[in-house]
Parts: structure tokens; C-alpha cells; sequence
């Protein structure tokens, strides 16, 4: 099956010297993490409060109990492992073919895979920090302890360094991920409705040889891609070759 999507997947990998990535949530969903959008997706759960209500800069600030308590059971999943997908990126990168990886995810897994330059649009859960002093706190300080942590210098409130709602996007970050999708050669688009912005908008800056696009379901915005694949990204990824 796919057979011959694959086959031209592999040419245009071969033919391109410096590939970027640009992936969702469906990245991840194969490792076991939940997305938000499909139809099994957080936002379709049933909560006192709306996922996206929850996962607000003004709900954490006024609820700050309330969200850690959906966002370390809904959000930190911190026993999922790279999938397929991951690995043949990072492989990728490895051999030279993947200059980037541009993710809107959170869940640190591109690195686990062993990908090296990681631009995460939305931040990342592995890292934490007091809002007072700046100190640093991993994952598990923020897993492990009761209720919303605070810092053991100066008690302030532990933040994740994840992007919420009503929050704007990381400057560096933002300037490397350009950057990179304007270097390369070729785009994959994977795993993404491309309906989140300001980071749908980032690939308006290719202007490469290849666009391929590999996501289950279709994306909320026409791309003028060379080929599509509708499938999990893991199970079209795992086939490609790295030579």
C-alpha cells in the first residue's frame, strides 16, 4: 500500500540536500500521545472547563490548581517513546539530509529520537521555570509534586515553558525556524491540520524544489503540494530509505 507515494517520497529525499520538517500533533499520536483535534482528540473530551479554556495564560494565571491538574494528565506523558517517524527524522539528520526540525509539539520526543536542531514553536514540557527568579526545574519536579510547584529558592510559581494561549510565540525561535524553511530544498509537512497559527503560516516561506505533505486527514488550508499522502506519517516514514 502506498507504494507508489513512497517511491516518489524516497526520489524527491534523494534528489534534496537540505530537508526541513514541519510537523503536529499527529507526529506523536502513534507514540501514544493524544492530539486535540481529531475525533478522539482533547478537544472532543468532556471537562469542567474547555481544553483550550484550560490551556489559556489567563487560566493559569486564575486557576492555577485547575490546570496543572488537567495538564499533568492530559499533557504530560512522560512515558511515551519515539515512534517510526521520529527516528528515520533523526536518522535523516544524522546522514546530512535534514537541516531542521520544526514541531509544534511539546513532548520532547524529536530530541529523544536523537534529532539534534529542534525548533518547538510551542515551547516544551521537559523544561520549567520560576516566573520570579528564572530558576530551572525539570519534568519530573513538575510531574512528581502535589498540586501547582513552586520553587524551593524563593517559592515562586513553577511555569512549563510551553506557548499557552494568549501567549506570543518565541522570537528566537521563530527567526531559526524561518530561516531554516527558507534554506531548504525540500518541505515535509506531517502530522499537522496546519490550522494553528501564527506557525501554519511558517511555510509560506519555502521556496524549494519539493513540498510533500503526509497527514491522515486533510489540511485546513490548501497547500500547493508535489505530493500528498494520507496516511499516520509513521507508517510512511518507517519506509524510507537513508542513503
Amino acid at each position: 500500500m502506498y507504494e507508489k507515494e513512497i517511491e516518489q517520497l524516497q526520489k524527491m529525499i534523494d534528489e534534496s540536500s537540505s530537508i526541513v520538517f514541519f510537523g503536529g500533533a499527529g507526529v506523536s499520536t502513534e507514540s501514544n500521545i493524544p492530539d486535540f483535534r481529531s475525533a478522539d482528540g482533547i478537544y472532543h473530551q468532556a471537562y469542567k472547563y474547555s481544553p483550550e479554556q484550560v490551556v489559556s495564560h489567563s487560566f493559569f494565571m486564575a486557576h492555577t490548581d485547575a490546570f496543572f491538574e488537567f495538564y499533568k494528565e492530559k499533557m504530560m506523558i512522560l512515558d511515551a517513546k519515539p515512534n517510526p517517524a521520529h527516528l528515520k527524522l533523526a536518522e535523516l539528520e544524522k546522514a546530512g539530509k535534514l537541516s531542521a526540525v520544526v514541531t509544534q509539539n511539546i513532548d520532547g520526543l524529536h530530541q529523544a529520537a536523537g534529532s539534534k536542531v529542534v525548533y518547538e514553536l510551542h515551547g516544551s514540557i521537559m523544561r520549567n521555570y520560576c516566573m520570579d527568579c528564572r530558576t530551572f526545574y525539570d519534568v519530573e519536579y513538575v510531574k512528581n509534586g502535589d498540586g501547582a510547584p513552586r520553587c524551593e529558592k524563593c517559592g515562586g510559581l513553577v511555569k512549563p515553558d510551553v506557548v499557552l494561549y494568549e501567549e506570543g510565540l518565541d522570537s528566537q525561535v521563530i527567526q531559526g525556524a524561518i530561516r531554516a524553511i527558507t534554506d531548504a530544498d525540500m518541505l515535509i509537512i506531517g502530522g499537522t491540520s496546519l490550522v494553528v497559527y501564527p506557525a501554519a503560516g511558517f511555510i509560506d516561506y519555502f521556496r524549494g524544489k519539493y513540498l510533500a505533505v503526509i497527514n491522515k486527514s486533510e489540511t485546513g488550508r490548501a497547500v500547493r503540494a508535489d505530493l500528498s499522502i494520507s496516511a499516520p506519517i509513521g507508517q510512511i516514514m518507517s519506509r524510507i530509505e537513508v542513503k
